[in-house]
């Protein structure tokens, strides 16, 4: 027994100093992650939301100690992305490792990791419907004049419903008591900061009579996680973390503008639309992802039947359909939206020293949103080889049935033919035979 633990003594030490340095590690982030994400209270800054929200109606979610449940029907198609998975326990470490790097100091509090949510919920948004809906609900669209509508609206909502005892507005409140949220005319609501349950309810209720061509229940979500470094005046990504530069600019290198009188808060937002839009983008690549998935799972079975030589059971209205669907799966890719685009039209006007078109590459980089296009282009001329072939498949069904339809009306006019001949050879022997009696009756002597 002496030796036994003598052997296993290195072991027992090594598994226990492992075991230290993980709770050292991981019980900060763990309790960073409960205190940012746990946080469902809200309040709205609108009187009518915020009556929709607190006092339980028929046909609305009610809210049981400040937390909104989702309405029945409304969830995500899937989980959001990574968060029961290998990806999502590596960013927890990637973000418990950047909190360490940050430089501490005594007055300045370690930063909270915050979510960035992104709903595909639609098609399209009706963007002047958009303005008219959060205006009814008391909302006031782009708060701080970005000047960026329509390709873009935004609006801010308040978070700490303890601390507001008036009616403030949101503009008057810091960051950390707000949270953002912008709305894309590609149908797509991207959320900083808020509850899901109270972003999920906005995208897929609120806004619900502004979409076109709405897909709720195969909605698509993507979250990413970031956190706001005050002592950085720039953003940028590091794997899969955002890192928020709201570092305030200097008294002697402010411009005097009248209209932004807060030039750092403004430029935190043209920031956040930045990487929004490259999260939007990888979202709405999602939902054609999912589509291009159920095309091909019920067209699955072509292959195997075409190699076993058997008869495709397809109709022509199917073949029809299937042809349609793919078409309609490559427009939306590559015509009808801004997903190939290397830069969309948003960031044409925006300042240089911003750098927002490099956080919108981060975003599509983090996310491998160039990659993922390509191979959806690639997946989708597979699905054309398929498509091509059912279509031969009903131009030879069609041949052959006018093939069969030429044979059977030669065989209809042969025997039509047979018939007319058998009818004149018929007529001919009783001509024959009416002459032959004749001849007998004029010369009966004869016979």
């Amino acid at each position: 027994m002496l030796l036994r633990r003598i052997l296993f003594a290195p072991r027992e030490c090594a598994l226990l100093r492992a075991s230290v340095r993980r709770n050292i590690y991981t019980a900060p982030l763990r309790n960073a992650f409960k205190n940012s994400l746990g946080r469902n209270a809200f309040h709205s800054s609108n009187g009518k939301l915020e009556q929709e929200t607190t006092t339980p109606d028929v046909g609305k979610p009610a809210i049981q100690q400040g937390k909104l449940e989702p309405s029945r029907g409304k969830r995500t198609s899937r989980s959001p992305a990574g968060k029961t998975s290998l990806r999502r326990a590596a960013v927890e470490a990637q973000i418990s490792k950047d909190v360490r790097r940050l430089p501490v100091s005594p007055d300045i509090p370690s930063p909270e990791p915050k979510v960035v949510t992104a709903y595909a919920v639609a098609e399209r948004f009706d963007i002047a419907k958009v303005m008219e809906i959060l205006l009814a609900k008391g909302y006031e669209p782009d708060p701080l004049e970005t000047g960026l509508y329509p390709q873009v609206v935004h609006i801010q909502v308040p978070l700490d419903s303890i601390r507001r005892t008036t009616s403030l507005a949101s503009s008057d409140l810091s960051s950390d008591e707000v949270g953002d949220v912008f709305v894309f005319p590609s149908g797509t609501v991207v959320s900083w900061s808020l509850p899901e349950t109270f972003a999920s309810y906005l995208a897929t209720t609120v806004l619900l009579p502004a979409a076109e061509n709405a897909h709720i229940e195969r909605m698509e979500t993507e979250d990413l996680d970031y956190i706001e470094d005050p002592q950085r005046d720039n953003s940028f990504m590091k794997g899969d973390i955002i890192i928020l530069g709201t570092n305030p600019v200097p008294e002697e290198q402010k411009t005097q503008d009248i209209r932004h009188p807060n030039r750092t808060t403004v430029d935190t937002v043209l920031t956040k639309i930045a990487f929004s839009s490259g999260l939007a983008r990888s979202t709405k690549l999602a939902v054609l992802e999912s589509l291009l998935l159920n095309y091909f799972d019920s067209t699955r079975n072509i292959p195997t039947q075409l190699s076993k030589g058997s008869r495709l059971p397809y109709t022509r209205s199917f073949i029809l359909r299937k042809t349609g669907q793919l078409l309609s799966l490559r427009a939306q890719l590559n015509l009808y939206s801004e997903l190939t685009d290397s830069l969309p039209d948003i960031f044409w006007d925006s300042r240089h020293e911003l750098g927002l078109e490099g956080n919108y590459d981060q975003v599509g980089k983090a996310l491998d949103v160039g990659i993922r296009i390509k191979v959806l282009n690639e997946k989708m001329d597979y699905a054309q080889e398929i498509a091509s072939v059912l279509r031969e498949r009903l131009s030879e069904t069609h041949g052959l049935r006018l093939e069969w339809t030429i044979i059977l009306l030669i065989a209809v006019e042969v025997c039509f033919e047979v018939l007319r001949l058998w009818k004149e050879r018929k007529q001919e022997l009783a001509a024959m035979k009416e002459n032959k009696a004749n001849i007998a009756d004029r010369n009966p002597l004869s016979s």
